[in-house]
């Protein structure tokens, strides 16, 4: 980890550090296509950062013959041909914007040399092409461009073709509104879901209601394209999750997956996309506490990850890393096999977080560690639960996740209590306190919590057990609350509160509620 910020400041060493082997092999030979290159000073600088594991300026300008005044230039310039070589590599696997890109720029090439005709065909090429992927905002560039060309030159028959392109552009403008609505809307909601969480109260309640209501454009949900339907059924899945309403969640995460198991060639092109949809759908499984679905559903995304049914890139390996291994997590947590899980996952999950923790953001490293934390806490682990929870409570973001930061305060009490370091509670009460404040997040479950840590202080021995079982019973009252419910999604606080009362580990209490909730599933033979 201490590398982390080295590598994150330093924008030549991220991109050198995400080729693979043959990326690499490609840009040598691109590089080298020219003889003199071979010994030119940016050939040299790759093949010393292409070693580095963090930026080191001194080794550079000690090992090659760059002076300190040219090698910002010489990366400059290193940059510009990775990326070069990196975009001719896209035309030998399939991506269609680059095509259609080429295809466009052609088409203008020709025309400016008068050839009309030929300039025509390839923008009929390239319109075919982007039809077939519904990227309506370049198809209405190349329908434009047709425009022109048939607007100043006698091309074919005019007066039929004109009235044919000007009814095609107008029908653009309409789809592009909409799924520039749709998508405009999903981003907003997601942005508000990253700040703040769950509904606190009505105020946000009423807020996020009318805030969909009205910015949600009118469509026929049977003229909509695939990427209107599916930045529809992103805004319903952050739109009900933001209002804790797991079931419609549930429903509208189904619809997202359905639409690319329907549109299958579509699973190439926008696999980011297919990617979150079942994240966000295993992740309402895993709130509404579905165990079976949830098996059945991770399965799957296991398989189609293992079947290379989803490209790996970049952007992908990130996503599966963090998806397969936050519901391995859930999945141990749903069983209360927490101390399972940590031998099972940790290991592994450290190999592969530090291939990759230099490009994974804040936002993702919070959740990974809160994961983390809750699963060392099950397993009875509190001092690499109070390690992870720290970790989170150091981050300098105060708008990223609020929810999150909260609730990571509380388990860290909880975790300091468990383990005896309890010197200057009082101290971390306060400061929890004031965070709570500060974020605008201090209602009932919370007080009563922070409340019972100040007040135990004052309580006899004899006397806990009693003060355990008086906050569960308070608590519990809140636990179908429409705001208050909130907390128990991020902490199993009346499962740790049952524990205490029996004297038995959290682990035991979680395990023994799920074998009690899943019965029937472990009494069939389809286990």
């Amino acid at each position: 980890m201490s590398n982390y910020n080295n590598n994150k400041s330093d924008h030549l060493l991220l991109l050198i550090q995400t080729l693979s082997k043959s990326e690499k092999r490609n840009f040598k030979l691109y590089a080298n296509r020219i003889r003199r290159n071979k010994s030119a000073k940016f050939m040299k600088l790759f093949e010393i950062m292409r070693k580095m594991n963090f930026y080191n300026e001194q080794k550079i300008l000690k090992d090659t013959s760059i002076k300190k005044e040219q090698l910002s230039n010489v990366k400059a310039h290193l940059y510009k041909q990775i990326l070069t070589s990196l975009k001719k590599l896209q035309h030998t696997i399939e991506n269609h914007d680059i095509q259609i890109r080429e295809y466009l720029d052609f088409s203008k090439i020709l025309y400016n040399k008068g050839l009309y005709i030929q300039s025509l065909k390839l923008l009929g090429k390239a319109k075919m092409i982007a039809r077939s992927c519904e990227s309506n905002t370049i198809l209405l560039e190349l329908v434009e461009f047709e425009k022109m060309i048939e607007s100043q030159h006698i091309t074919r028959s005019l007066y039929s073709r004109s009235g044919e392109l000007s009814t095609e552009s107008k029908e653009l403008i309409e789809r592009i509104q909409c799924k520039n609505a749709l998508s405009s809307l999903s981003l907003e909601l997601y942005g508000l879901y990253l700040k703040v969480g769950y509904v606190r109260n009505k105020k946000d309640k009423i807020f996020i209601e009318t805030y969909f209501r009205t910015n949600l454009p009118k469509f026929d949900i049977d003229k909509l394209s695939f990427y209107e339907k599916l930045f529809l059924y992103q805004s319903q899945v952050w739109y009900h999750s933001i209002r804790q309403d797991f079931i419609m969640c549930y429903r509208s995460s189904s619809k997202w997956i359905e639409l690319f198991q329907s549109y299958t060639k579509v699973k190439k092109i926008a696999p980011v996309s297919y990617l979150k949809g079942y994240h966000y759908l295993l992740d309402t499984l895993f709130y509404l506490n579905h165990y079976s679905k949830f098996i059945h559903v991770f399965k799957q995304f296991e398989k189609e990850v293992k079947n290379g049914e989803i490209p790996i890139n970049g952007n992908t390996k990130i996503l599966i890393f963090m998806y397969t291994y936050t519901n391995r997590i859930n999945k141990h947590y749903m069983e209360g096999s927490f101390s399972e899980g940590v031998k099972e996952i940790i290991p592994s999950l450290f190999v592969e977080f530090n291939k990759i923790f230099n490009r994974l953001d804040s936002h993702y490293i919070m959740i990974l560690y809160y994961k983390i934390a809750c699963l060392y806490f099950g397993s009875g682990d509190n001092k690499n639960a109070i390690l992870y929870l720290s970790k989170i409570m150091e981050n300098k973001r105060k708008n990223l996740r609020q929810d999150l930061q909260c609730f990571a305060r509380l388990l860290y009490l909880i975790a300091c209590y468990e383990s005896g370091l309890d010197e200057n509670m009082d101290q971390k009460i306060q400061s929890t306190y004031k965070f709570f404040i500060q974020m605008d997040d201090w209602y009932i479950v919370q007080k009563k919590i922070i409340f019972f840590f100040k007040n135990l202080g004052n309580v006899y021995p004899h006397q806990i057990r009693n003060q355990f079982k008086k906050l569960r019973d308070e608590l519990v009252k809140y636990y179908n609350h429409p705001y208050e419910k909130r907390t128990f999604l991020y902490l199993d606080i009346i499962s740790w509160l049952n524990s205490k009362i029996e004297n038995k580990s959290v682990e035991f209490i979680i395990k023994e509620k799920f074998i009690k909730n899943n019965l029937k599933l472990f009494n069939s033979t389809k286990i």
